[in-house]
């Protein structure tokens, strides 16, 4: 039994480490952004030593990755109970637009540009692609819906759909942060994203 409780305090622990080092990374890539972020200033903010860093994150990028996991899980829940209340495609494709730039006022421009970058990033490290990306999944399934309701194209696919329009948002935003004709290029995706499916007027 001790020896339970012994190893249960070890991993309490070793969580709360990594929260420290991601919390402080995450501090430190709003003020420096990825490239130019500081692993010792990240360690020192988190008090351990600058070896623990690469035990629970082997690369900045990995803190990038756990970032998103967690926001795309956020984000999904969110978006699902947006969607339990309103099924209108248009509305799901705008709500999603509209969660996503929350997280840019969340993250600060440097570090949600280097977080939507880590998409197309050939330094992105590998990940387990069988495990689907929830934000993904939420779209897709509305997309489905709609395509039950013959709202869109018969042989629309749901997944790629999702996978297509959340793919050129992100490129769509990194490109396009600060320009004021933004939200009028926004607005313009959602409705041909819409045509292309056979969903716009």
């Amino acid at each position: 039994m001790a020896l339970v409780d012994k190893t249960s305090v070890r991993e309490i622990r070793r969580l709360q480490t990594r929260e420290r080092l991601l919390g402080a990374a995450v501090a430190e890539f709003k003020r420096a952004g990825l490239a130019a972020a500081d692993v010792q200033a990240i360690v020192t903010a988190a008090g351990v030593a600058h070896g623990t860093f690469f035990f629970h994150f082997p690369t900045k990028e990995h803190v990038l990755l756990e970032l998103e996991r967690r926001e795309e899980e956020r984000i999904a829940k969110q978006l699902t109970r947006f969607t339990s209340a309103e099924s209108d495609l248009a509305a799901t494709f705008t709500e999603s637009i509209r969660l996503v730039r929350g997280l840019e006022r969340r993250l600060g421009a440097l570090l949600f540009k280097d977080f939507l970058a880590l998409h197309f990033s050939p330094t992105r490290p590998p990940i387990d692609e069988s495990v689907h990306h929830p934000v993904i999944i939420a779209v897709a399934d509305q997309v489905e819906n709609a395509k039950t309701f013959g709202q869109v194209d018969a042989d629309v696919n749901a997944m790629n759909t999702a996978v297509f329009f959340l793919l050129g948002l992100y490129a769509l935003l990194t490109t396009t942060h600060g320009w004021p004709a933004q939200q009028t290029m926004l607005d313009d995706y959602v409705r041909r994203t819409l045509r292309s499916i056979g969903a716009g007027n």
